[in-house]
């Protein structure tokens, strides 16, 4: 982040160049608690042939990690096969533009067991909206929640700036885990949601006179705290 504002100032002061920046993103992601099921059925008649696509789908939760799986549990032929794929597609582009905020739902299972068909008006793009459709109510019954990544950190700091450095840290939502000693400096390690940590290197300068430094890395994706969920939410339009 510091090299990025170091790289816009010179575009500015040597090159004259005026920049358009952006507030930086967070990669937030949608999974599941629990599991439910749930019909999606699409049917249009509109004169000549109509639309038919019908079934239902189960939804559980998955390990972190492990992505989208889709069963097929269609016994009799109740839907035909060739009609087993749309669904499955209609389930993964649901999952991928999110169901509570927009963002990519990850690592649960979805598997279609019941159904029905017609004759003529069935058709792949109308298996595929119904497959959508039980999808969203599914999950939506399946305790949908948001995620967040969560990021390593490691700030070495003068000891008098320690308990300055350890309040704004828990201000940002942050866990510390470990503090120990390196040379004449204090080391603080913790996780820290990367939402909370943009604009960092500038208030450690300001709260250490410039004397503190930092590293952070990706942890892994954990639980947001309903309400901040509900912030992120009412931001993207979807409270």
């Amino acid at each position: 982040e510091l090299h990025l504002e170091i790289i816009v100032d010179r575009m500015k002061r040597e090159f004259n160049v005026e920049c358009n920046v952006g507030k930086p993103q967070v990669a937030y992601k949608e999974t599941i608690k629990g599991e439910a099921e749930a019909e999606g059925k699409y049917i249009r008649q509109s004169g000549g042939r109509g639309q038919y696509g019908h079934c239902w789908l189960r939804v559980e939760p998955l390990a972190r990690g492990k992505g989208f799986e889709f069963g097929d549990a269609i016994k009799g032929g109740i839907i035909p096969r060739e009609y087993i794929p749309a669904i499955q597609k209609g389930v993964k582009e649901a999952a991928e533009n999110g169901v509570l905020a927009g963002y990519p739902l990850i690592d649960f299972k979805a598997t279609v067991y019941d159904g029905s068909y017609h004759d003529v008006d069935s058709s792949e793009a109308a298996f595929k909206i119904a497959g959508s459709m039980a999808f969203q109510s599914a999950v939506k019954k399946a305790n949908l929640i948001l995620l967040e990544p969560l990021m390593k950190i490691e700030v070495v700091t003068p000891e008098e700036f320690m308990g300055d450095v350890i309040g704004d840290l828990n201000s940002k939502r942050g866990q510390i885990n470990e503090m120990s000693d390196r040379s004449n400096m204090k080391v603080i390690d913790g996780l820290v949601p990367l939402a909370s940590m943009f604009g960092y290197a500038t208030s450690l300068r300001s709260l250490t006179q410039g004397r503190a430094s930092y590293s952070m890395e990706f942890d892994h994706y954990g639980e947001v705290p309903k309400n901040v969920e509900q912030e992120i939410k009412e931001a993207r339009g979807k409270a």
